[in-house]
């Protein structure tokens, strides 16, 4: 697809989308917004696509919205119309969706980073939470993110204190999977990608579909839920392709059938 702000671009199973408005260090006008939800679309509906890496250019992934289109306007028909379609179409995807997160990770570019499955960050990445310093509460759902990572004490802290966590500080808390150094952190992502894309797709969707609702189950409630996930699993090819490649001491090919 063709964009003024972002970069679309597929190799074998693996696409990559990169913002790219690195003069706003990548911050989301009207233009990207719409073009980040057309660019998630156009990956979901390629069945060639396992695995989408979502990233920044220049400096850093992404500082937030971009301030310069200015707040008289409705805020809340914005967030509900153009931001929160593009985060539950990552949220809602059958891929998995990494985040490569470098430098200022911050406002709404933090919640487009949590709301991938995974996160890596390089050593020198930051979340901030810029909101209190402009008289603002978060939005995107890192309010929710935060809240489920942090417990409620330390997400408050953070948000009313509008503190910067560390690459570091987000690993130990969960926020993000792993990090790397900067000049590490494109070859160690698209290993990962690669990895995950050689993985049984059918599986790697139900898992994410079981893990939208599964911290609001109790464990009975769980096992009910698994095993209705789980049954059309079992009677993929998928599955009796890598069962009879185990016996056969061969590594199994996964084709989403």
């Amino acid at each position: 697809m063709h964009s003024n702000v972002l970069d679309y671009s597929v190799d074998g199973p693996v696409c990559t989308i990169m913002l790219n408005r690195p003069d706003s260090l990548n911050s989301f006008n009207r233009e990207l917004r719409a073009d980040l939800l057309k660019a998630l679309q156009a990956a979901e509906t390629d069945s060639a696509i396992r695995v989408v890496i979502l990233k920044g250019s220049g400096k850093g992934f992404c500082a937030g919205a971009d301030l310069g289109e200015g707040l008289d306007r409705d805020i809340g028909n914005e967030l509900r119309e153009e931001y929160k379609p593009f985060l539950m179409a990552i949220h809602n995807s059958s891929k998995v969706i990494i985040a490569q997160a470098h430098g200022c990770v911050a406002g709404i570019g933090a919640g487009l980073a949590m709301a991938c499955d995974i996160v890596v960050m390089s050593e020198n990445a930051y979340l901030y939470m810029a909101f209190a310093a402009i008289g603002l509460i978060p939005d995107g759902g890192i309010n929710w993110h935060l809240y489920k990572a942090l417990g409620p004490r330390k997400a408050f802290e953070t948000i009313v204190e509008g503190k910067r966590l560390s690459a570091q500080e987000c690993l130990e808390h969960g926020i993000c999977n792993q990090v790397v150094p900067r000049d590490q952190l494109e070859k160690q992502v698209r290993e990962r990608a690669e990895k995950i894309a050689a993985g049984a797709p059918l599986a790697q969707a139900a898992l994410k579909a079981m893990f939208r609702g599964v911290g609001d189950l109790d464990l009975s409630q769980a096992i009910s839920r698994e095993s209705e996930i789980q049954q059309p699993l079992t009677e993929s090819e998928d599955c009796r392709n890598a069962i009879d490649a185990f016996f056969r001491k061969e590594k199994p090919v996964f084709e989403g059938k």
